[in-house]
């Protein structure tokens, strides 16, 4: 990550924050974070600061598109050229699934599909202006999750959606390479949150796991890291579980 500039969409707290974290460890010198918690993005962006990163910051509402542009470009404007892009955000609701409403799948849809969508979309447009053979111009990390290739009770539409970003990051992946544009995805099992920690399923999760423990959010930055990085040159349209032997796919 030396010297890269990356925008964490959801980099706000959780596994966006974790990774933003750890790019700086690895040398990246400007983060550019993306939510829609303004509070929460400053200290976020102030804690980046004192690991020694330059940090610019935007509020967007990414299921609009128009919104979500503009908070790529206000990072842009701020801290020049991006390298990489990683889509952290997205919301986790639980619900049996004879009980999800019309209005849980649209906001399911438009947060954890639609937001993933706009992003890369306005990621795409800027990075393609980068191309320089056989150099990549740019990375795109979409965060997805087990629960797209494993069923579980009362998760039906979050799973749909992340199966449905699986999909995106293929369709992406093959469309952006003549732009030397490397789409990949990374799809954790339960891991650490506090959000996680509430809902209380970690136990269960580190029981089912044959390593026998849940994740800290750190250990599934470290793959979000590589692929958004420079040592990636030639992984594209691929989705990696990382599930610590949760599921084998």
């Amino acid at each position: 990550m030396k010297d890269q500039t990356s925008v964490i969409v959801g980099g706000a707290s959780g596994l966006g924050l974790a990774t933003a974290k750890l790019m700086v460890a690895h040398g990246a010198a400007k983060i550019g974070l993306i939510d829609r918690n303004e509070a929460l993005l400053a200290t976020s962006a102030a804690a980046l600061r004192d690991l020694g990163a330059e940090v610019a910051t935007a509020t967007a509402d990414i299921a609009v598109g128009e919104s979500a542009h503009r908070g790529f470009e206000s990072i842009v404007e701020q801290l020049g050229r991006v390298h990489s892009l990683v889509n952290s955000a997205a919301i986790y609701p639980r619900k049996p699934i004879l009980e999800i409403t019309d209005a849980d799948w649209d906001l399911e849809n438009a947060i954890n599909i639609k937001g993933t969508y706009h992003m890369m979309v306005a990621a795409v447009l800027h990075m393609r202006q980068f191309v320089d053979l056989p150099h990549v111009s740019g990375r795109i990390v979409n965060v997805t999750s087990v629960d797209a290739f494993k069923a579980h009770p009362q998760n039906a539409h979050y799973a749909a959606t992340k199966a449905a970003v699986v999909s995106l990051t293929k369709s992406f992946a093959q469309e952006c390479a003549k732009d030397q544009i490397l789409v990949n995805s990374v799809a954790p099992a339960g891991f650490a949150t506090d959000r996680a920690k509430e809902l209380g399923f970690l136990p269960e999760l580190a029981k089912a796991s044959a390593l026998g423990r849940a994740a800290e959010p750190t250990e599934m930055a470290e793959w979000i890291v590589m692929m958004a990085s420079s040592r990636n040159t030639y992984a594209t349209g691929e989705n990696v579980v990382i599930s610590g032997g949760y599921i084998y796919v």
